[in-house]
């Protein structure tokens, strides 16, 4: 079940979007993508769905909460922190306090730079979906 679920994309970008969703598609990736530009819409989708997310990506810089308010707030709902989802932050702005906030006061499994080219996006865009359809975790079985 949560190999199928949708992606979730939190990315107030649009053109990032785009290339994001192309760069999912062509790593062979079939799953629905649902795309929220801030937040509180996302936490609302999550907390609403009756599906199991396959992952989440979320930018750090996001309009009304930041990717890391965000993820704190994921953290604090146990009906979510049950869920597991997979959480990986995906951002063009990377510094030592954002990475170190991410791994040390929340559960995240991944931060990643956007890359600078779309090859280098893609093969990274791959590597993160191939990990997660053989990676084992509570609601994978």
């Amino acid at each position: 079940m949560a190999k199928s679920g949708p992606i979730v994309i939190i990315e107030d970008d649009l053109d990032d979007q785009n290339i994001l969703e192309e760069a999912i598609r062509e790593s062979g990736t079939t799953n629905e993508i649902i795309f929220f530009s801030n937040g509180p819409d996302a936490f609302q989708f999550l907390k609403s769905t009756k599906s199991q997310p396959f992952v989440i990506l979320s930018d750090i810089n996001l309009p009304v909460q930041t990717g890391i308010e965000f993820k704190k707030q994921v953290d604090h709902d146990p009906e979510l922190r049950q869920k597991s989802i997979p959480f990986i932050f995906f951002s063009t702005s990377v510094d030592k306090e954002a990475v170190t906030t991410a791994y040390s006061e929340m559960t995240v499994q991944g931060f990643f730079k956007k890359s600078n080219t779309y090859e280098e996006l893609k093969s990274l865009i791959r590597l993160i979906m191939s990990y997660w359809k053989i990676c084992k975790h509570p609601n994978s079985q």
